[in-house]
């Protein structure tokens, strides 16, 4: 017993911040309070789809001036569909159901305040049976031939 050391002293040290600890807003105020060097850069447009970026004209047209205006479904359009559906005995959740859309995409399509989506377009043709596109709009829809 006479061998051991009383003077020895051991030091447990705490491991750094992790990476997002040391990124937190936190951190960073901390470390310039210690007077620590930083170096922040911030990524440009980094998280970002760069397929959506906003224009110039996206912009514009979402202010939607008189010269420079999102087309809407015409009204035209509006009362084949809802004659089309009335004659299949459907109701607007009906329809919306069986082309999965929601019931107000239908309700906005027959009163004319949709923007023309040819997707939703052709699954309301072919649930109605009506043409909703081009010159024989209100036409019954013809199923074609495949070709093989």
């Amino acid at each position: 017993m006479a061998e051991s050391d009383w003077d020895t002293v051991t030091v447990l040290r705490k491991k750094g911040p992790t990476a997002a600890q040391a990124r937190s807003k936190q951190a960073i105020t901390a470390a310039q309070r210690r007077g620590e060097e930083l170096e922040t850069s911030k990524k440009w447009s980094a998280g970002q789809n760069k397929q959506h970026l906003v224009t110039k004209n996206t912009a514009k047209l979402d202010r939607e001036t008189e010269e420079l205006h999102h087309d809407r479904v015409p009204l035209e359009v509006g009362k084949v569909i809802m004659k089309g559906r009335q004659d299949k005995g459907l109701t607007q959740k009906d329809l919306a159901t069986k082309i999965n859309e929601k019931p107000q995409i239908i309700a906005d399509y027959e009163c004319g305040k949709a923007i023309p989506n040819n997707q939703i377009m052709g699954k309301i043709e072919r649930a109605i049976g009506l043409k909703l596109r081009g010159r024989e709009i209100g036409e019954p829809l013809e199923a074609k031939p495949k070709k093989k």
